[in-house]
């Protein structure tokens, strides 16, 4: 609620899918390529160059229905959206318009620990435009984006908080990175925000003017620009201004929307079904066949972890958050054979090495069957908790195994109980007064005489043994 008003919000998602090729010809979709190398007649729009449909981008576009619970269309078709920027030199867009590929959707969101469900209206495939780059009264177009294959998601106006509609980008692109048909690179701008909002006072049902926030490409500039746009149409409300229904731009920089252009209704864009394209004709047999083959989606996945591996939930939220930081669990674990023991030190260690060197799990030194063998060394008590995690680092930096490492630094664990036993009657020694104190009530000191003997063997004497033999030898 802002200050007795009420926000009401839908995103228009469009998500890259990971072609090899364009949606309509057979130039490539590479991201770092040379300025207009990715160039052919038909993306540049020249006469009588004919457009072909990339079977795999219908493909794509199935299965992300499927795992959106969406309803395929057996019969979908094409359609030019008109109008004439430079960076779409045919002077239309293709699209679809009133027969798209996906419809009647949904997605599960949590935020705040609250579970909601927000529905997707439709799910179309279309041709993404070139990129222009304005330099004062000159503009310089880059056609490697034109024709590049779009999946746009368009969810229902039910999200109601910056935070909902920043945690269901979120979920989107978490489930279309799950199934493999879209990379989700915000910064290559693989996945993109239009953001739709309005406001009304509490209470009332009619819908405020709706105002669009376009190409968003970051959940956190989603939040922020959202918060900025509720903000700004209460004020003009309040202030007894109309608000105009309106196209924006997020200036990140400044926190605020600036006007773009003004909203363009349906009717401005004279949809007419493209002559020069089929309709697609999807069979239940290929939809059988793609749902056969749909990877577990990330709420599956995370129920198993809960239910197989006996994981808390925090603890399956955090690993299915990416499919191959799920992966490296599972690979793990399987060789380590201790689920939990496999999370802790993926969530601590592992994660702060990746953060630090800002890579992603599958680039990580440390394999699966590395972080494993760690593992099993501790469980074995060959080495304790502090010394593996002396050794992980040095996995990390060196790309050496766990026992080379040991072997090498000669790092076991010291379990000799009559070794340690004479250390410990050493440490008992030389602090007689601390003894005394210890037998008349401060049983804090423990922790001292425990440092002390790990101190002594640097590290290395079993820490269950250490406590073990002192608790003994001070009960005397």
């Amino acid at each position: 609620m802002y200050r007795g008003y009420e926000a009401v919000i839908g995103l228009e998602i469009h998500a890259q899918l990971s072609t090899k090729s364009k949606i309509f010809s057979e130039d490539a979709t590479a991201f770092d390529a040379g300025d207009n190398e990715n160039l052919s007649l038909v993306s540049a729009g020249l006469p009588g160059a004919l457009p072909v449909l990339n079977r795999k981008v219908v493909e794509f576009s199935i299965q992300a229905g499927l795992a959106l619970g969406c309803e395929i269309r057996r019969k979908n078709t094409f359609a030019r959206k008109n109008y004439f920027y430079p960076d779409l030199p045919k002077g239309y867009q293709i699209s679809q318009y009133d027969e798209p590929i996906c419809e009647n959707g949904r997605v599960i969101i949590f935020v705040g620990g609250q579970e909601k469900t927000i529905r997707i209206i439709r799910a179309h495939m279309e041709e993404d435009a070139g990129k222009s780059t304005h330099f004062g009264e000159y503009t310089l177009v880059n056609y490697n984006r034109a024709g590049v294959p779009l999946l746009e998601i368009v969810s229902a106006p039910d999200l109601r908080t910056p935070e909902e509609a920043a945690e269901y980008a979120k979920t989107i692109r978490q489930i279309l990175k799950y199934i493999g048909v879209c990379d989700g690179n915000l910064e290559e701008g693989s996945l993109r925000c239009d953001c739709n909002v309005s406001v009304r006072p509490v209470g009332t049902a009619e819908l405020g003017t709706k105002v669009e926030i376009k190409n968003v490409n970051s959940f956190r500039f989603v939040e922020k620009a959202i918060e900025y746009e509720i903000e700004r149409q209460v004020d003009a409300l309040e202030r007894k201004e109309k608000i105009i229904q309106e196209t924006r731009l997020y200036d990140s920089d400044k926190n605020r929307t600036v006007p773009m252009r003004t909203k363009e209704d349906a009717q401005d864009y004279r949809y007419f079904p493209d002559p020069d394209l089929l309709p697609v004709i999807i069979t239940d047999e290929m939809i059988k066949e793609i749902h056969l083959h749909l990877p577990e989606l990330p709420s599956a996945r995370k129920k198993r972890f809960i239910e197989h591996y006996g994981l808390p939930e925090y603890d399956a939220i955090m690993l299915t958050a990416e499919k191959e930081y799920a992966d490296y669990f599972e690979a793990t674990t399987k060789i380590s054979s201790n689920p939990k023991s496999t999370a802790n030190w993926m969530m601590t260690e592992l994660t702060r090495e990746l953060n630090q060197a800002n890579i992603e799990v599958d680039k990580s030194p440390v394999s699966p069957a590395g972080l494993a063998g760690l593992l099993k060394l501790i469980d074995q008590g060959i080495i304790s908790g502090k010394i593996a995690k002396t050794v992980f680092n040095d996995m990390w930096s060196t790309g050496k195994s766990a026992e080379e490492i040991i072997k090498d630094k000669n790092l076991t664990q010291i379990s000799d109980r009559a070794a340690i036993e004479k250390i410990v009657d050493e440490i008992l020694s030389q602090n007689s007064k601390s003894v005394l104190e210890y037998k008349s009530g401060r049983t804090k000191l423990l922790g001292f005489f425990v440092g002390a003997v790990m101190k002594a063997t640097k590290g290395q004497a079993s820490p269950d043994l250490v406590n073990q033999i002192l608790l003994d030898k001070l009960k005397r």
